[in-house]
């Protein structure tokens, strides 16, 4: 009996044990019901948002302990664009229809203890549907812990392999579990976030520090009803948000709130075993992006049979910008790139036989079908480079676009090493170099994502360096370097220390620009491994006896690993026992540009150089401009997130005439590091003409030097063939993508065509014979210049993207034709006797647009938020020139527009939109700021911009602002037309929506309102002419004008002003003018009104004087300007006086500048400004800045004390006191200002 009792007690006990661990029973019928919401938008009052609503039930059978089936019904799919609170969601009908059918096909999926291993498909579900099914099974994806209230885990979710935290409490009572799950996605050992096209924009650790530009919070609550078969989640909750802005989210972002919502219905037994048929598997739980990246997120068109159309948007596009720019077809080209990445390789080949006998639909087709970026791309290039159908020129242009735009996967650098072996890449150098450096820049982007990066991929360039080693081939040994440089692998660091002295025997023998090139090799792979470089790099920088150049390289690169304080200190040792001035003085004005950096990359190592200037001023502040100096420039804002720094390098030698220049440029933006522009220039061949031949120069840039400088340089026909002259480089976003030599047959060659001998055999002589019968020419360029996304999944199983995109078109159009007056016929020399008269008209003009996305972007549909901006710039010509060189007259007839021509405009709004690809015809876009009636049109300027107080941002404002400077005498008159529509609630607090709203500005040239109809402008312009009409009355007005200002004290001492001016017997006579400027408005029958100008130059022993009298032509007109300027030789002064208004007499101005009068005193230079009568205006201005002068000394750090000064002057003397340090005392009527 005893033993009934015990088994009835296990059994009540059993009854009475809690289960929470997530349970689906193969036997029985889950039945759910689903709504998921997404909004994107400000979350800010009475702006407008976008928003989606797909509401369901679906159904879990199950087929086995394991396998269950998910049937989907009721499907409801609405969005919303408008004002929360006053518009509603509307129904899509026909997106509705299609998720229906394919919710339809079976789905079934792998379930065991709350993990969802695997999920099958039936083949013809989209990956976009599979992606949400992955989000509705979502809620089953959780570990429940009945043991401990809080833990961590790292597991599979819809956003990756990333670390979750969960608490729990019991509702004992109810026999429930309420779980609630944290994601941080930002910690994920595998995410199934994407990033594309940031490959050359590197992550700032210590930006970051300061901001983030994206913050995203997951947080999911489950109810898990204990029963006797297990866990059964009763009720799902996630809530998803995405804060985003292209600045730092603290100061304003569009933020993305995911919700999803799932409540159980009821639980029944199956009835009947579901029929599934044939499923395919399509992963597990976690978010798959499909590989092409199809759906441009401003673009949504019909994908089905892309080639016509395709086909036909070419011809649009290339008929709608012959003639000047369309900007309203410029986004096209994105439409026409959607297509293009669709089409297949064997359509894209029909499609070239279609384009290619056009030359403006076969460059609109080359430009553009770069942009596919995988495989097809390459065989299609490939094809071409083999069958030679395109030049030289087009295959460069298309090679590089496609080789940096594309996705870096292994088939594609497979494919990519083609080239290096097709002979067609060898036909011309520039191509040959095209190919070799983009197969570069394509493997520092395959390596950035693959890790660790194989070396079969760098081993053709490994192998072309030690070939051109081998062949001591100086060329083809830059060439590699540069190559290598640019994949910066890391396998790469042993072939490079092949060329470095100090590393690898005979070395030093090799030509410095070969070491200069090996070493820069290492500027990219110094942020990959840093230490190893940092070793190289110091260890030349410390060998005295290596180049001056290679070891100021050396020091640039190792400043660029950002090493410790304890290497600054190393260089700094160096630096005090270095007898190389050159290499002193680059490496100390290196530390002391970053001592002054305001750039986050360089916060801890502006510490330190800050440290080294300490020390090292007192040896090397004094340096001069003679020595190697690098200066460098940066800003930095903390709430925008963004900055930009400039570097500029000068390597010297001992001649003056540097070796190397470089230019560099960066953006610091969200984070990122983008090396935006390099230009260098190395003068190494110069440099060769310079040895031995430095005791020639004084060195003090004098006109002995200047001339010393020009004959060593006229002996660059003697340097060897194989030599540049000059290298020229550019690097694009870091990664160098041209260069090019100028050797001296390129420079023979040129001047031997614009020779005045050369004949028929030039190609110059060609052109003239082109331009006589009448010629054209048409150029256009369209290019997609950067495309960035960011891919994150969300919880509904929806992706949230975050994209920019940049294109540009541009545009030349030109016709001219030339009548020459004896025609030549032997010579171009015959030119110079000829009178030539040149008829053209074109345009010249630039499209480019910018979009910025932040929302839901599916090949379904779209929703979101997009910044759209379009800067517009045109300029037309159609004028007439009259050329005579021998008699040195040249005329110019322009004819008025009678229209008004944009010369530039910028268009900038915020949009909320909505697509989708049943209707896309019918796509709601939607400024972000609604328009409303109501305005602030009366407020002044700045007020209604920036508000004063609290009080005035309640209101929207809105600015339009339209200005017109007439030149009536021309029939001409040029406007400013500004519009800006804000909000004010918001500005006071967050930076970014000063962008809020709507923008526009533009600049225009538009017919002038005149009695008189202008038919023609003319300019003249005639140099050295003998006594033109009207020059005696000129010049005895500026000699009556200027003969008052004679006895003026102009320096130290005694000397006097009288010596600044030409001598009695000199006012007297008529000088030669230098040249006389007509520009005239022709209005037959009446008389030419404009304006006429003359100039002289009167050179004395003692001293150089200038004369300019300008003068209004017309019957009554009295207005005239008479300037004069002259540089005293023997007291370093120099004095200009200007006058002007009737008869010059209205208005005047003086200006005196002098050096010190003393030779034994310290530099000091002195400057005086005088003044009389002076128009109103200004009068006003300089009456505001005398305002701002206390509180900007202040802020500069000036004193001041206020003194009574002559009423109207000022006076500014500087004084060198150190070779650092200037001393300023500046002053003005009231103050004095030091």
């Amino acid at each position: 009996m005893w033993r009934l009792y015990l088994c009835l007690l296990v059994a009540l006990a059993a009854s009475e044990t809690v289960n929470y661990e997530p349970f689906l029973n193969s036997k029985k019928t889950y039945e759910y019901k689903y709504e998921g919401l997404v909004r994107v938008g400000r979350e800010l009052p009475d702006l407008v948002e976008s928003a989606l609503k797909l509401r369901c039930t679906f159904k879990i059978i199950g087929e086995s302990p394991q396998t269950f089936v998910l049937q989907i019904s009721n499907v409801d799919f609405e969005d919303f664009n408008g004002t929360p609170g006053k518009s509603v969601f509307s129904p899509s009908q026909k997106l509705t229809k299609r998720l229906s059918a394919e919710f339809s096909q079976p789905i079934v999926f792998e379930f065991s203890k709350g993990q969802i291993t695997d999920i099958r498909t039936a083949p013809g579900v989209s990956n976009s549907v599979v992606n949400i099914v992955r989000g509705i099974l979502g809620f089953l994806q959780v570990t429940v812990k009945t043991t401990q209230s809080f833990y961590e885990l790292v597991e599979l979710g819809i956003h990756g392999v990333c670390q979750s935290s969960y608490t729990v409490e019991e509702d004992s009572n109810a026999k429930e579990l309420i779980v609630t799950q944290m994601v941080d996605i930002t910690n994920c050992q595998q995410p199934a976030a994407l990033y594309s096209g940031m490959a050359l924009a590197p992550e700032d650790k210590l930006s970051k520090q300061r901001g983030e530009n994206v913050v995203s919070t997951v947080k999911h609550t489950y109810t898990v009803k204990s029963t006797a078969d297990g866990g059964l989640i009763t009720k799902a909750f996630a809530q998803e948000r995405q804060y985003f802005s292209p600045f730092n989210v603290k100061g304003g972002n569009s933020r993305m709130l995911a919700l999803r919502d799932i409540e159980l219905l009821k639980v029944s037994d199956t009835a009947d075993k579901i029929v599934t048929g044939q499923v395919q598997s399509r992963g597990n739980l976690m978010y798959k992006t499909e590989k092409d990246l199809k759906p441009i997120p401003v673009v949504m068109i019909n994908l089905n049979n892309p080639a016509p159309k395709i086909l036909d948007l070419i011809k649009r596009l290339a008929q709608a910008n012959i003639y000047h720019v369309d900007s309203a077809s410029s986004t096209d080209i994105l439409d026409l790139i959607q297509l293009l990445r669709v089409e297949t390789l064997e359509n894209l080949e029909q499609l070239w036989k279609q384009v290619s006998g056009n030359d403006e639909h076969r460059r609109w087709f080359l430009d553009l079908v770069v942009e596919v970026t995988d495989e097809r791309i390459l065989k299609f290039l490939e094809t071409r480079f083999k069958v030679g159908d395109i030049t030289a020129n087009e295959a460069g242009q298309a090679l590089v676009v496609a080789f940096n735009h594309l996705s870096a996967e292994p088939v594609s650098v497979a494919l990519a090493q083609e080239f290096l072996t097709i002979p067609f890449s060898k036909s011309q150098p520039l191509l040959w170099n095209t190919v070799v450096l983009a197969y570069g820049s394509l493997l520092y982007r395959y390596c950035v994502y693959t890790d660790p990066c194989p070396v079969t991929v760098v081993q053709p360039l490994l192998d072309m360096a030690a070939s051109s080693l081998s062949k001591n081939s100086e060329e083809d040994m830059v060439l590699t370097l540069k190559a290598l440089g640019n994949a910066a692998h890391p396998s790469s660091t042993k072939t490079l220390l092949k060329f470095l002295p100090g590393y690898s025997a005979g070395a030093e023998k090799l030509p410095t620009r070969v070491q200069g090139a090996a070493v820069q090799a290492f500027r990219l792979l110094a942020g990959r491994d840093p230490h190893t470089v940092q070793d190289i790099v110091l260890n030349l920088f410390v060998q005295k006896n290596l180049p001056a150049e290679i070891r100021m390289l050396a020091c640039m690169v190792l400043l660029e690993t950002k090493p410790s304080i304890a290497l600054i200190s190393v260089i700094t040792e160096v630096l005090l026992e270095e007898i190389d001035l050159q290499v002193a003085s680059f490496s100390y004005s290196l530390l002391k540009g970053i001592a002054k950096s305001h750039t986050p990359d360089n916060q801890h190592l502006s510490t330190a150089c800050n440290i080294a200037m300490k020390i090292l001023t007192r040896k090397l502040g004094h340096l001069s401009y003679r020595y190697s100096k690098s200066m460098h420039f940066d800003w930095f804002h903390d709430d925008f997130l963004f900055g930009t720094s400039t570097d500029v390098y000068m390597l010297q030698n001992e001649s003056l005439v540097p070796s190397k220049l470089m230019l560099k440029g960066k953006i610091h933006f969200i984070g990122r590091i983008l090396q935006f522009l390099e230009l260098g220039v190395h003068a190494d061949g110069i440099k060769e003409l310079f040895a031995g031949k430095i005791p020639q120069l004084k060195k003090n840039l004098g006109v002995t030097d200047f001339a010393t400088i020009l004959k060593i340089l006229s002996d660059w026909q003697n340097l060897p063939k194989d030599r540049p002259l000059l290298t020229a480089y550019v690097r694009l976003f870091g990664q160098e993508a041209f260069v090019m030599d100028v050797s001296g047959d390129f420079i023979q060659s040129i001047t031997k065509s614009l020779s005045p001998s050369a004949g028929k055999e030039s190609k110059v002589w060609e052109k003239i014979q082109d331009v006589q019968k009448g010629t054209s020419w048409h150029w256009t360029k369209p290019h997609l210049v950067y495309e960035a996304r960011f891919i994150q999944p969300t919880c509904l199983g929806l992706p949230v993207e975050i994209s920019k995109y940049f294109s540009i078109v541009n545009a030349v159009t030109m016709k001219a034709k030339a009548e020459i007056n004896p025609p030549p016929k032997e010579h171009l020399d015959e030119l110079l006797r000829s009178d030539i008269s040149l008829q053209t008209d074109g345009f010249a003009g630039v499209t480019k647009d910018h979009f910025v996305f932040h929302g839901i972007n599916t090949d379904l549909f779209q929703c979101g938020v997009e910044m759209k901006s379009k800067i517009v710039t045109g300029l037309p010509w159609a004028f007439g020139l009259k050329i005579n060189i021998k008699e040195q007259k040249y005329e110019m007839n322009l004819t008025p527009s009678k229209t008004g021509t944009e010369l530039f405009s910028v268009n900038s709004n915020v949009f909320t939109v909505l697509r989708n690809i049943e209707d896309p015809s019918l796509s709601k876009i939607t400024p972000m700021m609604p328009e409303t009636e109501d305005s602030q049109q009366g407020l002044p300027l700045a007020r209604r911009i920036l508000p004063t107080s609290r009080d005035e941002q309640t209101e929207d404002s809105e600015v339009k602002f339209r200005q017109c400077a007439e030149a009536k005498i021309y029939g001409t008159a040029i406007c400013i037309e500004a519009e800006a529509k804000r909000s004010h609630e918001y500005l006071h607090e967050y930076p970014l929506y000063y962008f809020l709203g709507h923008t526009r500005f533009s600049y225009q040239l538009q017919p002038a309102k005149s009695a008189k109809p202008i038919e023609k402008i003319q300019i003249q312009v005639t140099a050295g002419m003998k006594h033109p009409p009207g020059v005696s009355e000129m010049m005895d007005l500026s000699h009556r004008v200027f003969k008052d200002t004679r006895d003026e004290i102009t320096s130290c001492g005694e000397h006097n002003l009288s010596s600044s001016f030409p001598a009695n017997q000199d006012l007297d006579s008529t000088p030669d003018p230098v040249v006389t400027v007509k520009a005239l408005g022709l209005s037959p029958p009446a008389k030419p009104l404009g304006y006429e100008g003359v100039a002289f130059y009167l050179p004395t022993a003692q001293r150089d004087n200038i004369e300019m009298i300008v003068s209004e032509v017309g019957e009554e007109a009295n207005w005239k300007m008479c300037a004069n300027a002259n540089v005293d030789k023997i007291y370093s002064s120099a004095k200009a006086h200007l006058r002007w208004g009737a008869e010059c007499q209205t208005y005047d101005v003086s200006m005196r500048v002098s050096s010190a009068c003393q030779p034994e005193s310290k530099t000091s230079i002195y400057t005086k400004i005088n003044w009389g009568a002076l128009p109103s205006m200004f009068t006003t201005i300089g009456q505001r800045i005398q305002e701002y002068v206390p509180g900007m000394s202040y802020f500069m750090g000036f004193c001041q004390k206020y003194e009574k000064n002559p009423e109207r002057q000022a006076a500014v003397t500087v004084v060198a006191s150190s070779p650092e340090t200037l001393d300023m005392k500046v002053k003005i009527p009231e103050v004095v200002v030091i």
